[in-house]
């Protein structure tokens, strides 16, 4: 018997603009248009009849706009995971900052505007999202999954064409368990990854460098409300985001924890008590001074396809930190990080990797996971306290 593709419903007040995502979700073999609905009224009426397992939302809609519709969606306790793509998201980040803390999951822009005939852009973009919600729903839910294409989760639709690391496999690795709880991966690594090496004793921790992509906006949430309000060492987190959204996503952040969490800037003092979230479209690197670390912000090139780049970020903490360094890697679409952390690893600081069932995609920590570069691999709902516990230790 065949398995059913994840439903989806579009909501949009466009008729061609739903046209044109159907379009889009009927292109992959593993997705099917479970229905449309022109606003967030209709699309409550629709859920209990076409069963979605994700919703694609317009927040610019008549009668009840996307925001509203997520307000009477938490009301009703209604756990169909949702996806943004709206226009107004580009011309307000604190809309879609409000979409996200009203219980979505994520967000993409329309490509030019309310009615994007190039909608095409990101097309590549909002399948995989499809695909990694609506499949986490389902399996949440205990239904099966359709097959969907073998590697997908280590795929990067930000990824430009011909890059050095677009479409490398990563290799097998042993692991084993730990007596401490999670996972440990024994080191071995191939291809594109230098090998990995018994690495030293990790020293005392002073920083910490997070890197992390799709299923973020929620997991940092979740992370950073259980981290501890005493934290003695900074956090630096690369959250693939666009320009003109890691503004808001830091204030919105700043919100939910006792510590300052605010978008890096030049020249910044990292300090402890601090967490710096990397501007969209800037790679964030740390330079080590004689009496203060700075933050340093460039616009170099895109590294694994994205700028900022997890990294990025760790090879200049692992560079300026070593074994006094922690690197951790969550989830996300691709590879963006996942060979940079071995150079913490190897250097003697601790990495911690998400595990794949807490993961949206199983991509980035996969990778760091299957190279032997990870030396404790959590869930999410472990990651906060995990954190907590090493900084105490290692402080």
């Amino acid at each position: 018997m065949s398995i059913e593709p994840i439903r989806v419903l579009v909501v949009d007040d466009s008729a061609l603009m739903r046209n044109l995502v159907s379009k889009i979700i009927e292109g992959a073999p593993d997705l099917a248009v479970a229905g449309t609905a022109m606003n967030g009224e209709f699309a409550l009426q629709k859920i209990p009849r076409v069963k979605p397992d994700v919703l694609v939302l317009d927040l610019e809609m008549p009668k009840m706009n996307g925001i509203e519709f997520l307000r009477a969606r938490r009301e009703g306790k209604i756990d169909v995971p949702v996806i943004i793509l709206s226009s107004i998201a580009r011309e307000g980040a604190e809309v879609t900052m409000e979409a996200l803390a009203l219980g979505a999951s994520d967000f993409i822009l329309k490509p030019s505007g309310s009615v994007s005939h190039d909608i095409h852009v990101v097309g590549d973009q909002l399948v995989t999202m499809l695909r990694a919600y609506g499949g986490q729903y389902r399996r949440r839910h205990g239904k099966s999954l359709p097959e969907a294409p073998e590697d997908y989760a280590l795929r990067d639709p930000e990824m430009a064409e011909g890059s050095a690391t677009a479409g490398a496999q990563a290799p097998e690795a042993g692991r084993s368990k730990s007596p401490l709880g999670g996972q440990f991966a024994s080191p071995k690594a191939a291809g594109q990854a230098p090998a990995a090496g018994q690495p030293g004793p990790a020293g005392p921790l002073e920083i910490i460098a997070l890197g992390i992509s799709t299923g973020g906006p929620n997991a940092l949430r979740k992370v950073l409300a259980g981290i501890d309000g005493n934290l003695a060492v900074p956090i630096l987190i690369v959250q693939h985001m666009p320009p003109g959204f890691t503004t808001e996503f830091a204030a919105s952040l700043n919100r939910i924890t006792s510590l300052e969490v605010r978008e890096a800037a030049d020249g910044d003092l990292v300090k402890p008590g601090r967490i710096f979230i990397a501007p969209g479209n800037y790679h964030m690197e740390i330079e080590k001074r004689s009496l203060a670390a700075v933050i340093r912000l460039h616009q170099d090139d895109p590294c694994n396809g994205h700028r900022p780049s997890a990294g990025v970020l760790f090879r200049s903490v692992a560079k300026s930190y070593g074994n006094r360094a922690m690197g951790v890697i969550m989830t996300g679409m691709g590879r963006d990080g996942a060979f940079e952390i071995g150079e913490i690893y190897r250097a003697g600081g601790m990495t911690v990797g998400q595990d794949e069932a807490s993961s949206v995609v199983y991509g980035m920590p996969r990778v760091a996971w299957e190279n032997g570069f990870v030396r404790r691999q959590v869930s999410l709902q472990e990651m906060a306290e995990t954190i907590n516990t090493l900084v105490k230790e290692l402080v």
